[in-house]
């Protein structure tokens, strides 16, 4: 299913799959895709499905134009995978197809991701420790940081591949599964379980 994903400065903000046939992307509350930022006009341009795949973009006479690889666009265009736009200091990467819905971890094992109805994926972490046992945490942001300060504190990244876990900052180490996390990030997956400054966190993707 084709998709866009927009990032500004490297952080992806959003990641939208085109099942419509008119996807529309502007500041206003109504489009489709809003991307609140004074670059971007209310109604800035339009994203049109045809077939299965083929996907044209439309720039609906905005303030700053709509960039294709560099070029403005100035009639409808089709978008070819990896194409990468611009509006403003949003980049929006287009992709012709989802990504693979498995991933390698670092020890070569193949890890089957689950996927929810239309390939979106909802996470979260589920406490299993504590007074807090039972809660339910969404990771929504781009970078999500969990932990206590100087004690132990994670930081949890969603990239087009999935979801990571880097240590951060803190003498004590986190746990992933039993074994030790370091800075540099390595997947999560499905029902893993994340020990964190003495609480024990599930992660859950739904």
């Amino acid at each position: 299913m084709p998709q866009l994903i927009a990032s500004v400065e490297g952080v992806e903000v959003k990641h939208v799959f085109l099942r419509k046939d008119r996807t529309t992307l502007g500041r206003r509350p109504y489009n489709d895709i809003v991307l609140n930022n004074p670059v971007v006009s209310g109604e800035h341009c339009v994203f049109e499905l045809r077939g299965l795949a083929d996907v044209y973009v439309e720039d609906l006479v905005s303030t700053n134009g709509t960039y294709v690889n560099g070029k403005m666009i100035k009639y409808r265009q089709q978008l070819h995978d990896h194409d990468m736009l611009t509006i403003g200091n949003f980049r929006i990467q287009y992709l012709a197809a989802s990504e693979d819905s498995s991933y390698h971890a670092t020890d070569g094992m193949k890890l089957e991701t689950p996927r929810a109805a239309g390939g979106v994926l909802h996470a979260s972490f589920k406490v299993l420790s504590g007074s807090s046992a039972g809660l339910e945490v969404p990771v929504v942001k781009a970078v999500t940081t969990f932990g206590k300060p100087a004690v132990s504190v994670v930081a949890i990244s969603h990239r087009r591949d999935g979801y990571y876990v880097g240590h951060m900052t803190g003498d004590i180490r986190p746990m992933l599964n039993g074994k030790p996390v370091s800075a540099e990030a390595v997947p999560l997956a499905h029902n893993d379980v994340l020990e964190l400054a003495g609480t024990s966190m599930q992660f859950l993707l739904a």
